[in-house]
């Protein structure tokens, strides 16, 4: 076993190197996100005093983790050309997540004290039930997202480095655990927007690494006399067309729905913050994924016998037969660094969640050092739990990633778009928009001809029509305060 080990070490030498390199800078971040930490603000959503090329880094970092390394840049090698339409979509996506949700959620949530998703619904529409509800929603949805990052950071390990998979698992979960533990949000958010620039490089040494080792640019070309190559350039022959657009549509729209997204937004000091944080994030989204979406189509000219079916393996395979030992040292280095920006971010969401929405709510009145304390206890809690999950995890990367969003984007699209800018509402529709959103999702499928259109779709439109209806025969529950906030605007 330590001959295997010194072996590792001595064969990796690079890799580890960097590695350790890395443990050091999120070793620092935690110390200073723990010294800068006062109070539950502090930990939960830094202060609200953050500036917007900090966050609209994290906004990016935070979002694009292994799921879009590993996972969507690996899709097009099954997928296709269609699969491409991912690139303009992220970027509308981004701006409407700036246009239409930063700026009230940011002033809503500053004038209601609001630390939280689930506790910003709860105190918009003045309903305790609605707000624990949400905070079940948010544990549920971050397990599979959280498993899906795992996962893709095991497969790296495993294919590039020879560590055994579950034995990947548990390095992770320690490294993540213990600084987000620490630092909270302050640290999470400076590791994200290092993280944000390091991905930035590694989307172009990926690319053009991909792309070299294929013969070219117009290698793509090629891919169309391959084997079944012919289809994927043709809408719907790599992959339906309902389940492309579901896939994407509900792997994007965590841009306006998702805590972790959402909480980078409680976080910046004001409206210039807010123009900056746009920039910069919509930019780079559009910037990095038109690198990163097309790789899996180069790597049909690598690898034309197929990965075994599983797309998860495109790039763990590109990290270890193409690059060279520097490059593709930092090129994993970079990767999970991407995992762990995602890893670390939900993490903390679904703690501060589990403990301000649901803890709190049965026990009121704590001080805010017992709630920071036992905060951290839930980061090492969840994140232990969902290291156990990943050891056999219950599907892919952007099944599991979908998935997720799907659940956010049934449940919390009406609640956050009407709930900033439309004064009707209640605690009733909301919590109906909810039970008809997760309904729909789950059970879409046992309808005939249900595959025409992916169940987010269906999910989102029926949680909508439920919340505006409901809204309009129970009595409205804006306080004078929201109404005040929404005339402000």
């Amino acid at each position: 076993m330590i001959d295997a080990v010194v072996g590792n070490l001595r064969e990796y030498w690079m890799v580890h190197s960097l590695l350790a390199l890395y443990s050091v800078m999120l070793a620092h971040h935690a110390w200073t996100g723990k010294r800068k930490t006062k109070n539950l603000a502090d930990y939960y959503v830094g202060g609200r005093n953050m500036g917007g090329w900090i966050i609209g880094l994290s906004f990016f970092a935070t979002y694009a983790s292994t799921n879009s390394f590993v996972g969507f840049s690996g899709q097009t090698y099954d997928w296709g050309v269609p699969w491409m339409l991912f690139i303009p979509t992220s970027v509308a996506l981004s701006l409407f997540a700036w246009l239409v949700i930063a700026p009230r959620l940011r002033s809503f949530t500053t004038a209601m004290d609001s630390l939280t998703l689930p506790d910003f619904i709860g105190f918009r529409f003045e309903s305790t039930a609605a707000r624990v509800f949400a905070a079940l929603i948010v544990v549920a949805a971050s397990f599979f997202y959280m498993t899906a990052v795992f996962k893709g950071i095991g497969n790296l390990l495993e294919v590039f480095l020879e560590i055994p998979y579950k034995l990947s698992i548990v390095i992770v979960f320690f490294i993540v655990m213990l600084y987000t533990m620490i630092g909270g949000f302050i640290s999470v958010v400076k590791t994200d927007s290092v993280q944000g620039v390091v991905m930035i490089f590694a989307a172009i040494l990926l690319f053009t690494g991909t792309v070299s080792a294929a013969g070219g640019l117009s290698a793509i070309v090629e891919v169309r006399s391959q084997d079944g190559g012919e289809a994927l350039f043709n809408w719907g022959g790599g992959v339906a067309v309902p389940v492309l657009l579901g896939t994407m549509f509900a792997g994007l729209i965590k841009f306006a729905v998702e805590p972790r997204q959402l909480a980078r937004f409680f976080a910046l000091k004001g409206d210039r913050a807010i123009r900056t944080g746009m920039l910069v994030s919509t930019i780079t989204f559009g910037f990095v994924f038109t690198l990163l979406i097309p790789i899996g189509l180069y790597a049909r000219r690598i690898f034309p016998d197929g990965l075994g079916g599983d797309t998860d393996l495109v790039i763990p395979s590109l990290l270890s037969e193409v690059f060279g030992q520097g490059t593709g040292a930092f090129l994993l280095v970079a990767m999970v660094a991407a995992a762990m920006s995602s890893l670390d971010s939900v993490l903390l969401v679904l703690a501060s969640t589990t403990e301000r929405d649901i803890v709190s709510v049965i026990k009121p009145r704590r001080s805010d050092k017992d709630q920071m304390f036992w905060t951290k206890g839930w980061v090492a809690l969840f994140a232990f739990i969902t290291m156990l999950i990943s050891l056999n995890p219950p599907g892919g990367i952007v099944t599991l990633t979908a998935f997720s969003g799907s659940l956010y984007g049934a449940c919390f699209f009406p609640a956050i778009v009407f709930g900033l800018h439309w004064q009707q509402g209640s605690g009733l529709a909301v919590m109906a928009s909810f039970t008809m959103g997760i309904t729909t999702l789950l059970t879409w499928d046992l309808i005939p001809g249900s595959q025409v259109i992916h169940e987010v779709f269906p999910a989102m439109l029926i949680s909508t029509l439920t919340y505006v209806i409901v809204s309009l025969i129970t009595p409205n529950s804006a306080s004078d305060k929201v109404l005040t906030l929404m005339n402000n605007r």
